[in-house]
């Protein structure tokens, strides 16, 4: 591996949650915590020697429709004669007054470095360790959880870093914890859960009841044999052919998406394939539960 394809050393103090490494885009994934006054994410990859466009957008949630808000978008473009960053904020279903910037130090065929530093009034963008553009916030920072990734780029890593090590995370929520599905699951509604594996872990489970307390569906963790299975109503395991992702006391977050015909399953950013489950099933649920040796820091359903 070469020297550009991985994070420079950095104090375990200082990390948040897990870097990513080339996720395959468009990419999605929830910030731990979500964003604050202190907080960094960095950005390497390669701008590939055709590309026309590519967007970092900071969202405000991670439904597929209707669209999110963005609080803060960074658009790199590359087909104009003079090549540049278009930074705007997406409310409401409309995007307001872009803001454009020149001169940006991206170019087709180039590695490149971006690091964004968010502030208490504004975000400060550096490329390739120059001060770049600084923006100001038109959304609370407060609202944003998401980080999502499109157009024409290859990423090679993703980092959530905290200058200020002594900021404290959310408050954890008791375990076991279950959250209510008054409406069931319908296609494009995702499931969040964020956590900390603990020191000694044993297993880890979360389940979906419907209104008459069967659990159709089971994802559980068995740390004893670094197993992760959906297990069926009956007791019926079916294997996840995939990593072990769950590592002890590294944070963790586990996506699930509802779409026609059952789940999809992405674990630490991965897509770990998905369970069947017809729709008429799916609305029926009524309960979300977890359970093991975890802390929980966020459940979004």
């Amino acid at each position: 591996m070469s020297t550009d394809e991985h994070l420079d050393p950095i104090p375990d103090s200082f990390i948040l949650q897990p870097p990513v490494f080339h996720p395959v885009v468009p990419y999605g994934t929830t910030i731990f915590g979500g964003l604050y006054a202190g907080k960094m994410v960095t950005l390497q990859g390669v701008v590939p020697l055709h590309a026309r466009r590519f967007q970092v957008d900071f969202q405000c949630g991670c439904c597929l429709h209707p669209q999110p808000d963005v609080a803060f978008r960074f658009s790199p473009r590359f087909y104009t004669v003079k090549p540049h960053v278009i930074c705007n904020t997406h409310q409401g279903g409309l995007w307001q007054k872009e803001i454009r910037w020149p001169g940006v130090a991206l170019q087709r065929g180039a590695s490149f470095l971006i690091l964004f530093l968010f502030e208490n009034e504004e975000v400060k963008v550096s490329v390739n360790g120059q001060h770049f553009l600084h923006y100001r916030y038109r959304l609370p920072l407060s609202r944003v959880d998401t980080l999502d990734i499109s157009g024409d780029i290859l990423v090679k890593a993703i980092g959530f870093l905290n200058i200020n090590p002594f900021l404290l995370y959310s408050p954890r929520l008791e375990v076991p914890c279950s959250r209510a599905l008054p409406r069931g699951l319908w296609p494009g509604q995702v499931i969040v859960v964020r956590g900390l594996v603990l020191k000694e872990p044993k297993d880890f489970t979360l389940s979906l009841k419907d209104g008459t307390t069967h659990v159709p569906v089971t994802l559980r963790a068995s740390f004893t044999d670094r197993t992760l299975a959906w297990v069926s109503s009956w007791g019926r395991k079916k294997l996840i052919s995939a990593p072990f992702l769950f590592h002890p006391q590294r944070f963790f977050e586990v996506l699930l998406l509802c779409q026609e015909g059952g789940l999809k399953l992405a674990l630490n950013g991965q897509g770990l394939g998905a369970t069947s489950l017809d729709q008429k099933a799916l609305e029926q649920l009524r309960e979300l539960r977890i359970s093991g040796n975890v802390h929980l820091y966020c459940i979004h359903c």
